[in-house]
C-alpha cells in the first residue's frame, strides 16, 4: 500500500510553501515557458445536427486537432453531475479512509487510489495530482467491491457512467469511420472487445503552480478518451506549437483521440498531445474514460487508407507491447507513437 506521504493532496494540505524538487518541471516544460495558452478553445460539435454535418465536423476536428468537445451526446446531465460529485466526495474523505483503496504502486495502471503514473522510483518529474482508477470493461474486469462505498451511490454511479461512456465511444467511432469513407463499424471492429478504464483525477491547489504540471504533456496510448471536467479549468491541448485552453463547457464531453486511432487511420486523424495545469487557489477534478483495445489486439492501418500517394506511415503493433513501451518510457509528447513511424 502506498504511504500517505506520497499523496499530493496530503502534501498540499500540509501547508507547504514550496513544492518538493521531485515535482519541479525543467524550465522548458513549465506551463508558462512559452506563450500563454490561447483561450479560443477547441472545436465544439453538436451531435444533434444532421448526419452529414456531424460527420464533416468530426472529420475536420480529428484531422486538424485530435481533440474536440461534444454536446447533444445523450448522456444525462444529472449523470455527469453525479459522476463529478462522487469523485469529489472520495477526495473529501480522511486520508486513512482514502488509503484503504490504495493501488499497488509497483504495478502500472493497477486499480485503485494512487499518485504515480509509472512504477519506477526513477520515473522522472512527478505530476501534481492524485487519482482513482476503475477497471470497468469488459465486465469481467469490473469489480465494484474494490471501489469506495461513500457516498452510498458511488458504485452505482460508476457503473451507469461506464455503460453510457461505452455507448458514446461506439457512436463516435462509427462517426469517425464514416467520416473517412470507411464502413461504419470499421474502427470499432479494429479495436475489438474494448477495455475501458475510468480515472478520476484530483489536482490540489499548488503553492508554486508555474513550476509544476498536474499531468505532463502526452498523447493517450489507446483509441479514444472521453473526459469531463469541473468549471475550474486546466486542460490544455497542443496545436502546432501553441497550447490551447480546453474551456469547461456546460454538459460538454471532451473527446481526445489516442495513438491507436492515428495508426488505424494511417495518420489522417491525429492523436492529441495534452496536459493539465494547476493553480494556487482551487482544486480541480476531471474524469477520463479510456476506451482502448485489448492487449492481445494487433493494430494496423486501414488498407483503404493506404495508397501510392498515401503510403503506410506506421508499423502495426500488438497493443500490449505498445502499452509496455509507453509505461517504460513515460509521458513525453508523442514519442511513443513516433517510434512506430516508417521512414518515408
Amino acid at each position: 500500500m502506498a504511504s500517505a506521504a506520497q499523496r499530493v493532496q496530503v502534501l498540499a494540505e500540509s501547508g507547504v510553501s514550496h513544492v518538493p524538487p521531485s515535482y519541479v518541471q525543467p524550465p522548458e516544460h513549465r506551463p508558462l515557458a512559452g506563450c500563454r495558452p490561447t483561450f479560443s478553445g477547441v472545436p465544439l460539435v453538436d451531435l444533434r445536427c444532421s448526419g452529414d454535418d456531424v460527420r464533416w465536423a468530426i472529420g475536420e476536428a480529428c484531422r486538424n486537432w485530435g481533440v474536440f468537445q461534444v454536446i447533444g451526446h445523450g448522456v444525462p446531465s444529472e449523470l455527469l453531475v453525479s459522476m463529478r460529485q462522487v469523485g469529489a466526495a472520495f477526495f473529501s474523505l480522511p486520508t486513512e479512509e482514502r488509503n484503504k483503496f490504495a493501488c499497488d504502486p509497483k504495478v502500472p495502471a493497477s486499480e485503485g487510489y494512487g499518485s504515480r503514473m509509472l512504477a519506477s522510483e526513477n520515473d522522472g518529474v512527478l505530476d501534481w495530482r492524485d487519482y482513482f482508477d476503475h477497471h470497468t470493461l469488459p465486465e469481467s474486469r469490473r469489480k465494484p467491491d474494490r471501489w469506495p462505498t461513500y457516498p452510498p451511490n458511488y458504485r452505482k454511479v460508476v457503473v451507469e457512467y461506464s455503460d453510457q461512456m461505452k455507448l458514446l465511444a461506439q457512436r463516435l467511432l462509427h462517426l469517425m469511420s464514416e467520416s473517412l469513407g470507411l464502413p461504419s463499424s470499421y474502427i470499432e471492429d479494429a479495436v475489438g472487445e474494448a477495455y475501458q478504464n475510468i480515472t478520476i483525477s484530483y489536482y490540489p491547489p499548488c503553492p508554486q503552480p508555474d513550476l509544476v504540471l498536474g499531468l505532463q504533456a502526452h498523447s493517450d496510448m489507446g483509441a479514444v478518451t472521453l473526459l469531463i471536467q469541473d468549471d475550474v479549468g486546466g486542460l490544455e491541448a497542443l496545436k502546432g506549437e501553441e497550447w490551447i485552453n480546453v474551456q469547461p463547457t456546460s454538459d460538454a464531453i471532451v473527446v481526445i483521440l489516442g495513438d491507436q486511432t492515428e495508426v488505424m487511420t494511417n495518420g489522417v486523424y491525429k492523436s492529441a498531445v495534452h496536459r493539465a495545469i494547476v493553480n494556487s487557489r482551487q482544486a480541480r477534478l476531471s474524469v477520463a474514460t479510456f476506451y482502448d483495445p485489448s492487449k492481445q489486439k494487433r493494430i494496423s492501418a486501414a488498407p483503404m487508407l493506404v495508397s501510392e500517394s498515401s503510403p503506410i506511415r506506421y508499423r502495426d503493433v500488438l497493443y500490449g507491447d505498445y502499452v509496455s513501451a509507453w509505461y517504460g518510457k513515460g509521458p513525453d509528447g508523442k514519442r511513443n507513437i513516433d517510434a512506430l513511424r516508417i521512414n518515408q
